[in-house]
């Protein structure tokens, strides 16, 4: 109107501007906590990484997510067979539901649970596979066959539990790691898994071994 003074900017009432302040607030919260998130997820894979890093080198990719997550888990007693570098199956044994084989399976691709100095020499070759010199075919008493739901891919690990702290190596590749300390609770849980099928009734077929050429 003529001869009236411009109205100064009104500021919205008090309870919207604290309404408006809260959502601000809590946007900014969310962004923090989704950050936080992201950030805890990213060290944990980096920890996860570092834990099982060598055992990744040693076995192989594809080789540790069948030993972690393979549909079916064999149990095979095994002796020299007749090629110079081959070993056979004495006897085998399912063990796809034995008691414990999920730690069993995390176990066996934590690197503190193995000695990467094996009783032969130093941990040979750039991708950490184990001590250089073979081990003698008729050191290894048993295999772990891991293989997929398929049937068609599958990994088989000797072991070898003898004085010197007990060792493994994966069938087809070179170099051999030693037990360390999952030694014990390894050869305590065959033990069982053994005991508990006799006991169960559950026949052991002798086949020829999958595994093929260990070193």
């Amino acid at each position: 109107m003529p001869g009236s003074t411009p109205h100064s900017p009104e500021l919205p009432p008090a309870a919207s501007r604290g309404r408006r302040g809260d959502v601000a607030r809590g946007s900014w919260l969310v962004v923090a906590l989704l950050l936080l998130g992201v950030s805890a997820a990213v060290v944990g894979i980096w920890f996860q990484r570092q834990q099982t890093r060598r055992c990744l080198e040693f076995y192989g990719p594809a080789a540790a997510r069948r030993i972690t997550s393979g549909a079916s888990v064999e149990l095979l007693v095994v002796r020299p067979g007749s090629g110079p570098r081959s070993l056979a199956a004495v006897s085998s044994l399912d063990v796809s539901d034995a008691p414990g084989l999920v730690h069993l399976r995390r176990g066996l691709v934590e690197d503190a649970n193995f000695s990467w100095n094996g009783g032969d020499g130093p941990t040979g070759g750039a991708a950490g596979r184990g001590a250089a010199a073979p081990r003698p075919r008729d050191a290894w008493d048993v295999a772990l066959v891991f293989r997929d739901r398929a049937g068609l891919e599958e990994t088989a690990v000797v072991l070898d539990f003898d004085g010197d702290g007990g060792a493994l190596a994966v069938v087809g590749r070179q170099g051999w790691i030693g037990l360390g300390r999952i030694g014990p609770g390894l050869e305590t849980w065959i033990r069982d898994s053994v005991r508990r099928a006799g006991r169960d009734g559950e026949a052991a077929q002798a086949r020829p071994a999958a595994a093929g050429e260990s070193r």
